[in-house]
This record gives structure tokens, sequence and C-alpha cells, in this order.
């Protein structure tokens, strides 16, 4: 096992040349077969159980694109995308997320998704029409952490809306950013993501290296997705960029004037870990969604991945502003591919929640502060 990285006399935080995540005890095996070369995350299929309430969310409130619907799916995308959609709302009795889509380089990579995981003994199905409109071929997996993962590159293009600012509302979401996923085990997570080519830009420890969360990305940001530590499988968000932090304040202004302001979570704020600007918001169902911006470039080989303290208080909010118990305890549930939810596994490491929020938590803003000030300690 790696030496721990956190220390007393640690940098806040500290920064490392390659990935300083723990090996995990309990290792997925890694193929032989190559992993298919994942682009970026692409759509997520959302079942929700009154489209119509969530149609007004995504979109009267959101401003998302209907790229196209029927009495029970609803498929919307952002205002720069090209391909048919970023979100799938589809009616069902149960509130949960049926599919994380990724797209592939090349049509031949869908091929090498399914060797890769069935040598994992993962159940695995192709639909060469797909399992949503605007998708081709396409290669659904239950993956070894529980996850309902998608593979495709055939697509329907639609028009981007990059270029009718006549149609932008100053909230305009432009981008599916990315997915936050909810498992027991980081490393053991991160191992695997590593394998299917994914790379650790930053994540959170603590001095005995227990490893609470790590993000990892293909795209050249921080992340496609996150792996957040607790009982999973769950997705705990998915994230829609703007252009600029002033578009978050705008969301905020009208769902105050909406009279939803009870939809807002948590923020508007700004991320330690990523440097983004945030707000997290909660759908009909509880779906929790993050608007997110201006994160920074990971695209060099040679990226520095940057590791938090569990404790620093400016790690989750750059302001040292308190995170709500309701962001570390609740998640949706996910679908295995015959529609039903998944088993959730306990996470046995501490929980985040406990060692900075709970009855004895302690957060610092400065290493070597002990008096707790209105930031400092139990921040409940």
């Amino acid at each position: 096992m790696n030496e721990p990285i956190i220390t007393p006399d640690a940098p806040e935080p500290v920064v490392t040349a390659a990935d300083p995540v723990p090996a995990p005890v309990n290792r997925i095996p890694t193929p032989k077969a190559p992993a298919p070369d994942i682009l970026r995350c692409a759509y997520m299929e959302l079942v929700v159980t009154d489209l119509e309430a969530s149609r007004k969310f995504y979109v009267d409130v959101l401003d998302l694109v209907v790229t196209e619907e029927d009495e029970n799916t609803v498929y919307l995308r952002s205002f720069e995308e090209f391909i048919h959609h970023n979100l799938v709302l589809r009616k069902g009795p149960v509130a949960a997320v049926a599919a994380f889509s990724y797209r592939v380089r090349s049509p031949e990579e869908l091929d090498k998704a399914v060797a890769f995981y069935e040598e994992l003994g993962c159940r695995v199905e192709r639909r060469s029409e797909g399992w949503t409109k605007g998708i081709g071929d396409s290669v659904r997996v239950e993956d070894p952490l529980g996850f309902p993962y998608e593979f495709f590159y055939d697509v329907e293009h639609v028009e981007r809306l990059a270029w009718r600012y006549d149609l932008y509302t100053p909230g305009a979401l432009v981008r599916l950013d990315h997915f936050n996923q909810v498992t027991p085990d980081v490393p053991r997570a991160v191992a695997y993501m590593e394998d299917l080519g994914f790379r650790v830009t930053e994540d959170i420890q603590d001095e005995a290296g227990t490893t609470y969360a790590a993000w990892m990305r293909r795209k050249p940001t921080v992340h496609d997705t996150a792996m957040t530590g607790g009982d999973g499988p769950r997705m705990h968000h998915v994230a829609f960029a703007t252009h600029e932090k002033h578009n978050i304040i705008a969301i905020c202004d009208k769902l105050g004037a909406l009279r939803r302001s009870d939809a807002i979570e948590r923020g508007p704020g700004r991320h330690g870990v990523s440097n983004a600007f945030y707000l997290y918001l909660r759908d009909p169902d509880g779906h929790r969604v993050e608007i997110y911006t201006q994160d920074y470039y990971t695209g060099d080989p040679d990226n520095p991945v940057v590791t938090w303290d569990v404790h620093d208080n400016q790690r989750r909010d750059w302001w040292g502003n308190p995170v709500v118990p309701s962001w570390y305890t609740d998640a949706s549930l996910v679908l295995d591919l015959d529609g039903n939810p998944k088993e959730l596994v306990s996470r046995i490491d501490d929980s985040e929640m406990d060692v900075t929020i709970g009855a004895d938590g302690f957060s610092y803003t400065r290493k070597g502060d002990e008096e707790q000030g209105f930031k400092l300690g139990n921040t409940l």
C-alpha cells in the first residue's frame, strides 16, 4: 500500500506527478482485452415518476432543448450539443438511472467494449438499433461496480445551437460536463476506471490513507465522472456546464422568482476540488443536478494530480461554507439491464460526513488552528 501523502506538515493541497490513490485490497482484475477508447460522457438516461413535472423542471426552468418527445420519453440537449441528446427522461415506476452513457472514438470500439467486459464476467448486451432514439449500435453492461454503462458511436446529428443567441436565456446550459457515482470502495473503483482508460485529476484522502473521493477524466477537463465513497452503486449527480458563473446566479434568481428555491440544495459557491463554480439542485424526483463552470484544462500527459485533506474546510467549498448533510447521504438508485434497482453495498471505510461534520468531526481553515470559530469543527 502507498504511504499516506496527507501528513501534518503536508502542503494544502498536495500536488503529485502521478495517481496518489492507494492500491485497492480487492482489485478488479485487469482484462487482457484492450479497453474501448472513450471520448467523453455523452448522456444519462433518467427514469422519472412524473414525466410532466420533470419536463417542466428541465425545460421550463433549466432551459434544456427538447430534441424529440413522446408520451413516455423526453430527449433533451444542451445548447452546444450536436448529437441527439444529453439527457433522456423516461417515465417509470421507480426514480433511478438506467444508463451512464459514453461516446467512443469509432464503431470498432464497441467490439472492444464487448470483449473487455465479457472477460470481466459482466453482463453485456448489444443492440444494433440502440436503446434510445437518435443513438445507433450500442453496448450496455452491468459493470463490476454495479453501474449500468453504455458505449456508442453511431448517432443522429441535430442542429448545434451555439450561434442561436436569439434562443439563449441568462442561465443557458451549454454542455454535459460529468457524472458523479457513489461506490463503497473508492480505490477499487479508481483502479478499474484506470483500466478503462480514465485518469485521476484530483482526490480527497486523510492521514491514514483513506480515500473519500476521486475525480477521473477522459476529455481534457477535471472529470467525466467522479467516484464518491458511500453505499452504492448510486448516482450522486449529473452535471451541466454554463459559460460563466453569472449564468448560475441567474438560475438561482429564476428559481426564486418562480417560488422554487426549495430546489436549491447547495450553493452557489466555488469548489476547492476542481476550482469550479457550482450549484446543486434537486429535480422533482430528487435526482441531483449540478450546474458547473470554470474548471481547468487537464489534457497534458504530465498533468499534476491534486490531493486534498478530508479535514480541509476549503476542499468542497473554497469559501469554507458548510456542506449540507443531504449532499452526503442522498443519491439516486441505478438499474440493472432488466430495469430493476441494484442492491446497495455498504461502505466499510470511514464516511466523509462522519469525519468532517459528525459529532466528533473537525475541519480546519489553516493547519494548526485549534479554536473552533463559526466555520471550524462541527459545521452542522
